[in-house]
């Protein structure tokens, strides 16, 4: 009889976690890898961002090894992104580089990264709106959005998002011109004359074809003057000549500084 009692609460308990476990099973837990990809992959085209991450999370947790995984890896940082989760969209970026460094699509890894830290869209709306500059912030992000550009385009000069990235690295040089000569003058106007040559020679350096290279020449020329560095003063001083042969720097040394100061 109390055999009978056991097997009977064994049946019963049996049934029971049978029951439960039906009850608390998800809809994905029979999803293959290339299910997971596809709804993933839905979601992100719906541009439901957190359902796309979600998904693709799930996925790569399921199934790690794989075509899939690895699709999954790169257009989670695309989902990050958008859904203007940077530190995490920057993570991911670096983590797919790391692990597939010769990956057919890594150039898109690097094209994220870069367009994770740029920030044209709202400077240019802001100028439009009658905002401020933004030369004087920290130009970090613009720096790092740079290197990435600059390193896609290094590394697979036949990617189809070079051309992109060169208009924008093209728009990110000004933006770091416009910052090292907003330093410049800060440093000028304190009488830090070497540490304006340097931002000077920063622009000089890394942004030759932006329209801050006069400006640059031109505190240069003031900096080295004011240091009695006269040979310097006027070596740099023909070079702004024949570059900008009407530059108000040439012509109105003073006017061209309170140009300057008028601005900050």
């Amino acid at each position: 009889m109390r055999f009978l009692k056991i097997l009977s609460f064994l049946i019963v308990a049996s049934v029971l976690t049978a029951g439960c476990a039906k009850m608390f099973k998800t809809k994905t837990d029979d999803w293959d890898a290339e299910t997971f990809y596809t709804k993933a992959k839905e979601e992100l085209d719906d541009k439901d961002w957190s359902k796309a991450i979600e998904l693709y999370q799930q996925l790569e947790a399921r199934y790690p090894y794989g075509e899939y995984a690895e699709q999954a890896q790169l257009e989670i940082i695309y989902a990050y992104y958008k859904n203007d989760d940077r530190e995490l969209a920057l993570a991911a970026a670096d983590r797919f580089i790391r692990l597939h460094p010769t990956h057919p699509n890594v150039d898109y890894a690097y094209y994220l990264k870069g367009l994770v830290n740029f920030t044209e869209n709202k400077t240019i709306t802001d100028k439009l709106l009658g905002g401020r500059d933004f030369s004087d912030r920290d130009p970090n992000a613009a720096v790092e959005s740079y290197q990435a550009f600059n390193q896609l385009i290094t590394r697979f000069p036949d990617s189809r998002y070079k051309s992109d990235s060169l208009v924008r690295m093209r728009t990110l040089s000004a933006a770091l011109a416009r910052h090292d000569l907003y330093v410049a003058e800060y440093y000028l106007r304190r009488g830090a004359y070497v540490a304006v040559v340097n931002r000077c020679k920063s622009v000089l350096e890394n942004h030759q074809h932006s329209e801050a290279v006069e400006k640059a020449l031109g505190l240069m020329m003031v900096a080295y003057d004011r240091m009695d560095m006269m040979e310097l003063a006027a070596d740099t001083k023909r070079i702004l000549a024949l570059n900008y042969p009407e530059s108000l720097y040439l012509t109105d040394t003073n006017r061209a500084l309170n140009n300057v100061k008028n601005t900050q």
